[in-house]
């Protein structure tokens, strides 16, 4: 149970919620999405701060009602029919989109077949990830990176998803979450394991290169790492994750945010995961 008094505080807020916006700023600037509606959160830190779902959740494409999120705000029906919901966009390296099976061809035009960016992040250690060149930083800041380096450009996602591959045989491609929250990651050095990581997989992306076109796959040099900082007062020392499905008012002193986690005095909250859950944002008055 919160340990907050209900006349100490207000709806500033209510609606169906998106994952947060961002602005790379020092620190990070943070917003509420509900409904479209932006509410600036870093000015709430050090304060009072709670999160009650209605109970109802809605879908964020289509917009029905559904009793049921799938993959992080869809309802059943759309996860099954959307491009975006597909298992190649886990795996983009099995992208079907030149088979000529893709579940939506202009979606896939427009999203997949643009530009990509295969970078080294340092949030729980040392990562790689690919996103797309229109995401950077956003996706860097979503995942809670500290330091974050652009290596690689590329034509279309499935290209990023083959690098992707090859460098994961090195390193990482998933940020802890827990040891991400409890506090900033030692510094590395991004540029000297771009170039070690680049040498290691040399053979894989001269072959890429063949397969692709030389002009497909560029490696990127003399980028310096982008320094990210996070609004947060305190790191806890063991995450508890908390749960809209498990306890419909969730809040606390709200202690940072960082990726996409609220950080309260009692546990953490991944607003993303409860993307199309309606929600009413309360904070002192």
């Amino acid at each position: 149970m919160l340990d907050l008094e209900e006349n100490a505080l207000q709806t500033r807020a209510s609606g169906v919620m998106r994952k947060m916006p961002t602005r790379l700023d020092d620190p990070v600037r943070y917003s509420m999405s509900l409904s479209g509606e932006q509410t600036p959160l870093n000015e709430w830190l050090g304060q009072p701060v709670q999160l009650h779902h209605t109970g109802r959740i809605f879908c964020v494409h289509c917009g029905r009602k559904t009793g049921k999120s799938f993959n992080q705000g869809f309802c059943y029906p759309c996860f099954r029919k959307l491009a975006q919901c597909d298992s190649c966009i886990i795996h983009p390296e099995r992208c079907h989109f030149d088979q000529g099976t893709c579940r939506e061809p202009d979606w896939g035009e427009r999203v997949c077949m643009r530009d990509h960016i295969v970078y080294l992040a340092n949030s729980s250690g040392l990562k790689v990830g690919i996103t797309r060149s229109v995401q950077v930083p956003t996706r860097w800041i979503d995942q809670g990176a500290t330091q974050a380096l652009a290596i690689i450009r590329v034509r279309s996602r499935m290209q990023s998803g083959h690098l992707e591959v090859l460098f994961k045989e090195h390193v990482a491609d998933k940020t802890n979450w827990r040891d991400m929250l409890k506090g900033t990651a030692e510094p590395i050095d991004l540029p000297a394991e771009r170039n070690r990581l680049v040498e290691l997989a040399r053979e894989g992306i001269d072959e890429l290169a063949r397969r692709f076109g030389f002009f497909a796959i560029t490696v990127l040099n003399g980028l310096e790492p982008v320094r990210i900082r996070y609004p947060v007062l305190e790191y806890p020392t063991k995450p508890n994750a908390l749960n809209f499905d498990k306890d419909p008012t969730v809040g606390g002193i709200l202690k940072g945010i960082k990726g996409q986690y609220l950080i309260f005095d009692h546990g953490v909250i991944n607003l993303r995961r409860f993307a199309g859950y309606e929600v009413e944002l309360c904070v002192s008055t």
